[in-house]
């Protein structure tokens, strides 16, 4: 199979009939063997109707429904689990992604070798007041934090080659940091492609504030997984050490110091309280390095998510 289209989705009864006959028509059009998977998180519409009835007309159409609404990343990460394609591309369902873009994509990862390639909208039709500005400060803080230099992190039409969606996770709301996760599971090729964004036709967006805080707190976890997932203690071991000496030094030389003028009180000073904080911390941040490494070595399946339907896809 050469592509796999990966669309999570909530709530978009409307666009979906017209989405994929747009997708069925472009991919028909240059002759790929495709599928669509289209990943219901937990909609409270029409939503999962309408993908059985578009199924029954068209066997490249697959489904996946959550019990309840668990994520976009949960979603993804069950829609690349499923994918069978040597290229899997992903999509928002909102048709304000083109489906005119799969060719070039496909062409990127196939011909030009990259191991993934983000869409960038150059051009968008967002508030710029209360979207545009956030998302460039929040993409220029992604580009510094991971050296990873694409213009839109978040943006939800990608294609990855096969390899790399079947070597990563994505869990909590980490599907803005595929790129990173990918850097950090070793594919280094990741390209960048202008798309276009389309204006919105149906449904509302699901845009939200607490979006770029959360955005801005994963990207420090996902860094912190990067480089300490699999060795947490050299994280917590050495700021816990340096702690608890600095603790342990200031308390020998407030001994030391007692020793020599016993009429000095050690309580009345406020290097008393520094060094017994710090000594307590240290020695917490020490035995949270342990537990950590603990956890790390018999964490079981991280993303265990309860699918209540699937369709045309093996039980």
């Amino acid at each position: 199979m050469n592509i796999s289209i990966v669309i999570p989705l909530l709530n978009e009864e409307e666009s979906l009939p017209e989405l994929c006959n747009w997708i069925h028509s472009v991919v028909a059009q240059h002759g790929f063997s495709y599928e669509v998977l289209l990943i219901d998180d937990g909609s409270t519409d029409n939503s999962w109707n309408t993908i059985q009835s578009i199924a029954a007309n068209n066997s490249h159409i697959k489904g996946i429904k959550f019990q309840r609404n668990y994520g976009k990343s949960a979603a993804l990460n069950e829609g690349f689990k499923a994918a069978q394609g040597d290229v899997i591309i992903t999509m928002d369902a909102d048709m304000q992604d083109s489906p005119d873009e799969i060719p070039a994509l496909y062409k990127m990862i196939i011909d030009e070798g990259y191991d993934m390639v983000s869409g960038w909208k150059k051009k968008r039709y967002d508030n710029t007041l209360t979207k545009n500005i956030p998302s460039k400060l929040f993409n220029a803080v992604a580009r510094a934090s991971s050296g990873i230099q694409l213009h839109d992190f978040n943006c939800g039409l990608k294609a990855y080659r096969k390899k790399l969606v079947k070597c990563i996770e994505v869990f909590g709301e980490m599907h803005r940091y595929i790129p990173v996760l990918a850097k950090w599971s070793g594919f280094r090729k990741i390209g960048e492609k202008v798309v276009e964004h389309r204006p919105r036709k149906y449904g509302t967006s699901k845009f939200g504030w607490s979006r770029f805080i959360n955005g801005f707190l994963d990207l420090g976890t996902i860094m912190f997984l990067g480089k300490f997932g699999k060795k947490p203690m050299q994280f917590f071991g050495l700021y816990g050490t340096l702690s608890f000496l600095i603790g342990f030094l200031t308390s020998i030389y407030l001994i030391v110091s007692k020793f020599l003028n016993p009429e000095i009180g050690l309580t009345n000073k406020p290097f008393f309280y520094i060094a017994l904080v710090t000594m307590i911390i240290g020695m917490q941040l020490f035995l949270t390095g342990f537990i950590a490494e603990l956890i790390a070595r018999n964490a079981t399946e991280r993303n265990v998510y309860l699918i209540e339907e699937k369709l045309g896809l093996p039980a």
